[in-house]
């Protein structure tokens, strides 16, 4: 075994519950050791225990897809929450999906909301885009472009290619922002440059 895996294996069976969730990460994905999704929960777990807010984190992705366990949307909300509730920013994202779409838990556009504005605080770039998509289309939320737009930027300025679409078409429209052709070009093409096929598309259609 590696050295450092060695180390690692020290850590976590002496209590360490960053080693342990560490741990449960190369057994999850087989870096280092052979891939076994058992010893990984049983180390997050483990680190869970402590209520370390990565493992909560893991243990959701693990029963949301169902990686060695039942699939069990109730659970992985359950422990999203946990995760979430300890400012994990990809636990409040993931949380938020499930509570936009009704998945695991009942659908409530506002929590699902709230949940992203706490992800997007820590710039979180695809609950930004998220957040985009709500207030351009009023779901759950009153329909207000220029919000929607703000959001769109703050994402796209991330490298967000979908953020970066929707944008370049509030500027194509005139929605929420000025109207603004050369700009909306800029964003398409930074979204083709990321194989955005509706991007490259659009780019097509636009006059020179």
């Amino acid at each position: 075994m590696n050295p450092n895996i060695e180390q690692i294996t020290d850590f976590a069976t002496q209590g360490d519950d960053d080693s342990q969730v560490k741990l449960g990460l190369l057994y999850l994905y087989g870096v280092g050791v052979e891939h076994n999704y058992e010893l990984a929960k049983k180390w997050f777990d483990e680190a869970a225990k402590k209520s370390n807010r990565d493992a909560e984190y893991n243990l959701g992705v693990m029963y949301e897809y169902g990686d060695g366990v039942s699939q069990d949307y109730k659970l992985a909300a359950e422990w999203y929450q946990k995760s979430a509730a300890q400012g994990r920013a990809n636990a409040q994202y993931n949380l938020g999906n499930f509570y936009a779409n009704g998945t695991g838990v009942p659908q409530d556009y506002n929590l699902a909301r709230s949940l992203f504005e706490q992800a997007a605080a820590q710039g979180h770039a695809d609950s930004e885009y998220n957040l985009g998509v709500m207030y351009e289309y009023g779901d759950g939320v009153s329909q207000d472009y220029k919000l929607a737009a703000e959001w769109y930027q703050k994402s796209a300025a991330q490298g967000h290619a979908s953020a970066q679409f929707n944008l370049g078409i509030l500027y194509v429209k005139g929605l929420g922002i000025p109207q603004d052709y050369n700009l909306a070009k800029s964003f398409f093409e930074q979204a083709a440059a990321q194989g955005h096929e509706n991007a490259e598309i659009i780019i097509s259609q636009l006059a020179p």
